[in-house]
């Protein structure tokens, strides 16, 4: 049954307080479960399963599909309509939270993540990231672009440098609103974060590399010698290689993590 059906079989609609939206379109379907690349045999968790058309196709391709969802009516649903079906394991739970570390090993993660809680979640799954193989996820097209941005670009920011350290990140494919039942007011894109082998650089004291990042984009407009000022001297700088000043939206994740190691020589 379709999403519309579905709503309609159980007299409901989309909370708009919880950002409830519906996926309607099939070849949008397509891609995210082709993101995947699941094989038999593969653990899947689904984040905010709904009303369980994205968890039938995921449970298709042979992979076991642990579906959860915190909204009880929607969790109602899930049992309804896929409850004993081979290779679907429901959980009435919330995702944010969710111990995705104890989940099992080897874990692909996918779902459409809702703005106001997609941040936190985002920084669960990097914690958990020693378990996971990737996570496939839509979200809002400007956060997405924010995961995925380059270095000396309006986008490149904190969220980027706290993923990316970790990740690969890829924005794999821009989906439109009308894609969703009912639409949003913004563009939603599918983005493919998988943990990497070892950080991009070596990071000896992760709050202190925290902080001199909040720091530097604290206010982009100010040069690094101003916004990291008590943080970083000079001969730091110098040490480092790198202009006091440049902006902290130039500068690499490899260079902050210089930067950082520098200063606590100071």
């Amino acid at each position: 049954m379709t999403p519309r059906e579905l709503l309609r079989k159980y007299r409901l609609r989309a909370k708009k307080s919880w950002g409830q939206n519906f996926l309607v379109d099939e070849r949008v379907y397509e891609h995210l479960v082709a993101a995947c690349r699941l094989q038999p045999g593969d653990r899947v968790v689904e984040i905010g399963a709904g009303l369980g058309t994205l968890t039938r196709r995921l449970a298709a391709s042979g992979a076991h599909v642990m579906a959860i969802e915190r909204d009880r009516e929607l969790a109602a649903v899930l049992r309804a309509e896929l409850a004993g079906q081979a290779g679907i394991e429901i959980r009435e739970a919330n995702a944010l939270g969710f111990d995705y570390a104890a989940a099992g090993a080897r874990l692909i993660v996918v779902g459409n993540l809702p703005y106001q809680i997609a941040t936190p979640i985002l920084f669960e799954l990097v914690a958990a990231r020693a378990r996971l193989v990737r996570a496939v996820v839509m979200l809002q097209l400007e956060m997405a672009r924010r995961l995925a941005a380059q270095p000396a670009t309006a986008d490149y920011g904190r969220l980027t440098i706290a993923l990316q350290t970790f990740c690969e990140v890829s924005l794999l494919e821009k989906v439109g609103r009308r894609a969703f039942l009912p639409p949003p007011r913004v563009d939603s894109a599918i983005v493919s974060i998988v943990p990497r082998p070892a950080p991009r650089a070596q990071i000896a004291d992760p709050a202190a590399f925290e902080r001199l990042v909040q720091a530097a984009f604290a206010q982009r407009r100010k040069t690094l010698r101003n916004a990291l000022r008590g943080l970083v001297g000079e001969a730091a700088f110098a040490r480092a290689g790198i202009d006091p000043g440049r902006r902290g939206e130039t500068l690499s994740i490899e260079e902050f993590a210089r930067l950082v190691a520098e200063a606590a020589r100071a």
